[in-house]
């Protein structure tokens, strides 16, 4: 039922004027679905304490909850159409009225954590994007269709919404920013293997993929106490992002994943000095996929002891500063950062194993991302003790991988089995560092058990590599011309 909704929505979305993209249709899906939430999550919460014998105070004043202008009943249980709005009465209603309302949220929330910076935070960000009143009216009726009352439902909806934002990152470069294929963070999160009371940061999260599915993965665990579940709701998953669009999905995902008011924050995570990190700002896990082949200013790049106008190299120096000692991480990175010979890069790789064990190097074939060319490799290590070997893993599954063949979790099986015992095979090798030339601390991907690897990229790798480029010169571009 809940997959045949989301259809309807997206169908109905695909005849509003001011929806376009996939990017669209996934934001405006996702303020609606949010204000869903919070009506179901009020009326829980107003049930406890009704059991409790306690009075519930409403986060929303009465007009401006659900059941009053999105879906007002009978008697009967059925839509009163005489006073729900629709047309130019509820565009004027949404964008004069209940934006302006919810954007304030945030000066009167008791703090950043608490559902109501949430609600100021969400819509200080998002426009409604309907034209047409009588479309909004529409996908408000299917979503009023939707419950988040049992985990059942819960889950069941945040499997949809991850296709919808699957679907996003499928759509074109721009939503591919936001996207990490899910079997690919499934088998980073296996290795690391979190455990209750244990910190997971993201500092560039885009759709919040790493911290949902760690949650999947630790609420999974047999013999969870109330305790645990309460700090797997407070005191676990902790997200920053940068973009707008990237925020507003974090924040439903993750609410649809279970977690009630997430740790998230709107934020250019580079902006923060590194000199002022204390203990207490640090965390035992770091899992991310950070944006690479961006730009940052100079007065961004001064944060950093290894100056660098590249945004995976800044944030990468961010990962290890950002890790207690003995933390661990997994993040993904271009497969470039292993060879180049910029100072940047050499004197980063150097960073990386003399304060940290990079312990595993996973090779990810072209393809793995889909709408990108680049190759990319994941970067497995703990902060504490130099590098002394590195295990590689060379995955192939044997064929092409695109939109209509992707990545799966079976092509990562046998990575995750291997990992655990850094046992050598045809796809994996270990690398003792004292061989590392000194002066460039090369660490490329050559698999002495395959001979030298040749790579013909097909066409539309190269068309997909050369879309990358021209994208990230306009950004460089767009830069500069903020500048002037």
């Amino acid at each position: 039922m809940f997959e045949q909704v989301f259809n309807s929505i997206d169908d109905s979305l695909r005849t509003e004027a001011g929806c376009t993209t996939e990017l669209d249709y996934t934001e405006q899906t996702s303020w609606l679905l949010f204000l869903k939430y919070l009506d179901g999550l009020e009326q829980d919460k107003a049930e406890e304490a009704k059991l409790d014998g306690k009075r519930y105070s409403h986060l929303l004043e009465p007009q401006f909850r659900w059941e009053s202008w999105a879906a007002p009943k009978g008697k009967d249980g059925t839509l009163d159409h005489n006073k729900a709005l629709t047309g130019e009465d509820l565009i004027e209603f949404v964008n004069g009225k209940l934006f302006p309302y919810l954007r304030k949220f945030t000066q009167k929330a008791s703090g950043p954590n608490t559902i109501e910076y949430k609600i100021g935070e969400v819509f200080g960000e998002i426009k409604n994007k309907f034209t047409s009143g009588y479309t909004l009216r529409d996908v408000i009726d299917r979503i009023d269709e939707l419950r988040f009352r049992s985990q059942q439902e819960k889950h069941e909806l945040s499997q949809l919404y991850e296709e919808k934002i699957k679907r996003m990152g499928n759509a074109g470069r721009n939503g591919g920013e936001y996207y990490t294929p899910r079997p690919l963070i499934r088998a980073m999160v296996k290795v690391i293997d979190p455990q209750i009371g244990e910190t997971i940061y993201d500092p560039a999260c885009g759709s919040a993929g790493f911290l949902c599915e760690a949650h999947d993965y630790l609420s999974k665990k047999p013999g969870l106490t109330t305790k645990d579940i309460k700090t797997l709701q407070e005191k676990t998953f902790y997200g920053k992002e940068k973009k707008s669009l990237a925020y507003v999905i974090a924040i439903m995902n993750m609410i649809l994943h279970g977690i009630e008011a997430p740790n998230l924050i709107h934020t250019n995570t580079l902006t923060e000095n590194l000199a002022d990190v204390q203990e207490k700002d640090r965390y035992t896990i770091i899992l991310a996929n950070p944006p690479f082949g961006g730009s940052e200013r100079k007065e961004v790049q001064q944060n950093f002891e290894i100056r660098t106008s590249e945004t995976a190299y800044l944030f990468l120096q961010h990962f290890i500063k950002l890790l207690k000692a003995g933390g661990r991480a997994g993040v993904v990175i271009k497969n470039t950062f292993l060879s180049n010979t910029d100072n940047a890069s050499v004197s980063l790789r150097k960073l990386l194993l003399e304060s940290c064990n990079l312990h595993t190097v996973l090779d990810c074939p072209g393809g793995t991302f889909l709408g990108a060319g680049v190759k990319t490799v994941v970067l497995f290590f703990e902060k504490g003790a130099p590098t002394r070997k590195i295990w590689y893993y060379q995955l192939d599954p044997g064929r092409s991988m695109g939109k209509t063949n992707p990545l799966n979790d079976d092509d990562l099986a046998e990575f995750v089995k291997l990992q655990k015992k850094h046992a050598d095979s045809d796809k994996s090798w270990t690398v003792d560092v004292k061989g590392l030339d000194e002066a460039t601390f090369d660490l490329s991907v050559k698999n002495p058990n395959g001979g030298e690897e040749v790579v013909h990229r097909s066409p539309a790798v190269i068309l997909d590599e050369i879309a990358a480029l021209d994208a990230e010169s306009a950004e460089v571009l767009e830069a500069i011309r903020g500048l002037l």
